[in-house]
């Protein structure tokens, strides 16, 4: 019995141990899946920090958007400001000037194209006449001129340009030739261009400050109407009222304000004034720069202080001659509708005349005081 009993108490003991073995285990399995719980959470907390990483990167990532965004608009901004960059020049009277220039075209024929096209943008001044003086007038100065009567000089204000004068007879002449710069109308006869209607001889700034310029009648007259409407529309091809024999009719053309172009009957009266035609070209010639004729000097003697200088032409196609041989001036007559008369003196005369060129040729201007 002793024995049976002690064996049920080892039993017992067994089944105690293996028990407590169970719980252990159970215990353990348990621990285990707490752990596994935990690794769980922890793995599930770890998913949502990357997933906090991955919106910081969505955050970062827009914001790199936002930036190309913000550098987008600034492109767009800055197209904005090309355009209104462009538009500023489209009113700006520099631009203006360009327009106005192209618009005259033709001196042959006034008012093309460019000019209805200003006319559709206008100067954002609102002004006319600052688009006139941007076409012609170095820095948009005044149409105006100041005539001395003490010191004998002109100053035209359009440039600041001063020219000595002289009276000979009831006329005040200017005593140097017009340099002016028309340069505002294009040239274009139908076989040779070029981006103005007066030059300097051989295209030689150095003669234009020797000779003056060499205009185009159309240019002499002012036939687009720049600085006075007496001479406007008449150019090549053209007949004008004003330019007949006898007009009465003072055109302003090229010459400063208060001055106009000559007529016929003007030089004429020139002439009578220092003694005749015949003898007009060695009163008039300037005492120097003229080419010799033969053992003759070609120079004149100057009486009266005129000093015609032997410019030479500018021919229709660009190319010029007589420099030194001979002196032309524009008159306000034509002769017909392709020619208008020039006053002209030669290095191998004494003589002065008057005869019909073509309006496309380029001549010297000498312009003469309007009457008090």
């Amino acid at each position: 019995m002793r024995n049976s009993f002690q064996r049920v108490i080892a039993t017992l003991n067994l089944f105690q141990g293996k028990q407590s073995l169970t719980i252990f285990l159970l215990a353990a399995i348990f621990a285990l899946s707490a752990c596994d719980d935990s690794s769980s959470a922890g793995d599930d907390d770890n998913n949502v920090i990357l997933s906090g990483d991955s919106r910081e990167e969505s955050s970062d990532s827009r914001s790199n958007d936002k930036d190309e965004a913000i550098s987008s608009s600034g492109k767009v901004t800055d197209k904005d400001s090309d355009a209104k960059s462009s538009d500023s020049k489209s009113n700006d009277p520099a631009e203006v000037t360009d327009g106005s220039s192209d618009s005259k075209g033709n001196p042959s024929s006034a008012g093309t194209s460019t000019k209805s096209s200003a006319s559709e943008e206008p100067d954002s001044s609102g002004s006319e006449g600052v688009e006139g003086s941007s076409a012609s007038v170095p820095g948009g100065s005044s149409d105006a001129s100041a005539y001395d009567v003490v010191t004998g000089t002109l100053t035209d204000s359009r440039d600041g340009q001063t020219y000595r004068t002289v009276k000979i007879g009831g006329q005040v002449w200017m005593a140097q030739n017009l340099n002016y710069a028309y340069t505002g109308v294009p040239f274009d006869n139908g076989y040779y261009t070029s981006d103005s209607t007066s030059w300097c001889y051989d295209n030689d700034p150095a003669n234009c400050a020797k000779y003056g310029r060499l205009y185009t009648w159309a240019a002499a007259m002012d036939s687009v109407g720049e600085w006075s409407t007496s001479g406007k529309g008449c150019g090549y091809g053209e007949n004008c009222s004003v330019a007949s024999a006898g007009s009465a009719t003072l055109v302003r053309g090229v010459c400063p304000k208060g001055w106009h172009l000559p007529s016929n009957d003007e030089w004429k009266a020139l002439f009578a004034a220092v003694e005749g035609s015949s003898t007009a070209g060695a009163m008039l010639k300037s005492a120097t720069g003229w080419r010799s004729s033969g053992k003759d000097s070609g120079n004149g003697i100057d009486t009266f202080g005129f000093s015609a200088l032997p410019a030479g032409i500018r021919y229709s196609l660009g190319g010029y001659n007589s420099e030194g041989y001979g002196a032309y001036f524009w008159s306000s007559t034509e002769d017909d509708s392709d020619d208008a008369y020039v006053m002209n003196l030669y290095y191998s005369g004494a003589g002065a005349g008057l005869g019909g060129h073509s309006k496309y040729y380029g001549y010297s201007v000498r312009c003469v005081k309007d009457s008090d």
